[in-house]
């Protein structure tokens, strides 16, 4: 018989707080919004992160993004968020949006924000572990404070929850002199919370520029012995990893075939078996606001090792995997490369139920 002390403490929202990989079954996640998605102003850390290919960025738009992409990224976020909890009986969780116009600063620099539309970015869940990432961009400093009021439940309940420590994203953290290498400096530790795949006790993390050794360095130091992160060098400069390999189940992975390939193949990944990525569609931009290539289309949420949410003009993807046993539920993001952000990203995984 299962005693009321032990029923309460079953129930408590700090039991539902556990990811050891990107393929349990997921039981509790957080959608990001749209609301106030902006443009930050211009800055050396922008130059240097998002627009690192361009020489200049006297033309780049600041702002709030144009209402149709707002409010079509609405309706399409929360299609997402119903399809979770009606087909899946999936626990959702939604971001809270800030007015990203208002300009804030340190004694160092002062920027205003980006969006809230990307939840895996700022926010990882490694064990029983919440842990805010440190972020990469200026305009991004305070973007968990979207998860707040929702964290310090979780924390009430017992929830291991930490933020690494602030960098100060001076100047120094950035470099342009030469763009053959990444133009994140090693001057402390910094990493976005995109840069990291889970499998179970080893953990991927992607050397680019969003994410530095000092940041993986700190990651591996915090986890201690139980873990091992593996940093994956020579890969991807531009960003993230989601883009690059999707873990689909224990011994499964897709890989990004202009990216990944035997000679930067993480050792964790070379026995097992993989499906490379045919080209993706290309779902278009709105206007000037071309944020991610055609390879978001590779950019997909596990729901569990046979199942997965992928675009729905993935038509050539959705095949492939069809053949390995992995059922795909057709959605859209209309403006995942507007707003630099598919599937994977809007999402933040909280729970998935381990074996």
């Amino acid at each position: 018989m299962v005693t009321n002390n032990i029923q309460s403490y079953l129930n408590k929202e700090c039991f539902l707080i556990r990811v050891n990989n990107e393929w349990d079954r997921l039981r509790e996640v957080f959608v990001g919004t749209a609301e106030y998605a902006n443009n930050p102003i211009k800055s050396k850390d922008l130059h240097c992160i998002n627009y690192a290919h361009k020489n200049n960025i006297d033309d780049v738009y600041v702002g709030y993004y144009p209402e149709q992409v707002i409010e079509e990224t609405k309706e399409d976020l929360d299609i997402l968020s119903q399809a979770l909890k009606s087909f899946f009986n999936i626990k959702v969780r939604r971001m809270k949006p800030m007015e990203n116009t208002k300009i804030f600063q340190t004694p160092d620099w002062m920027s205003d924000g980006y969006y809230t539309f990307c939840p895996r970015d700022s926010v990882t869940v490694i064990g029983d572990t919440i842990i805010e990432s440190p972020m990469t961009l200026r305009s991004r400093y305070f973007e968990t404070f979207g998860f707040r009021d929702q964290f310090i439940d979780y924390m009430k309940d017992g929830a291991r929850w930490v933020s690494a420590p602030k960098p100060r994203l001076t100047d120094d953290n950035y470099q342009r002199y030469n763009l053959d290498e990444l133009t994140l400096t090693n001057a402390e530790p910094i990493f976005d919370a995109a840069n990291i795949l889970r499998c179970n006790n080893d953990i991927l993390y992607l050397l680019s520029n969003t994410g530095n050794k000092l940041g993986a360095k700190w990651l591996q130091n915090f986890l201690g012995d139980e873990y091992k992160v593996h940093v994956l060098e020579n890969m991807y400069s531009y960003i993230h990893i989601d883009s690059t390999i999707a873990l689909l189940r224990e011994g499964l992975c897709l890989l990004n075939p202009e990216r990944v390939n035997e000679d930067n193949m993480p050792e964790v990944l070379k026995s097992w078996d993989k499906i490379w990525c045919p080209p993706c569609e290309d779902i278009g931009y709105y206007g000037d606001f071309n944020h991610a290539s055609t390879w978001i289309g590779l950019n997909l949420l596990s729901i569990d090792e046979n199942t997965v949410i992928l675009d729905k003009s993935q038509v050539k993807l959705r095949k492939l995997l069809q053949k390995h046993k992995i059922d795909s539920v057709p959605l859209q993001i209309r403006h995942s490369r507007t707003l630099g952000g598919s599937f994977h990203c809007v999402t933040a995984d909280i729970h998935r139920e381990s074996k």
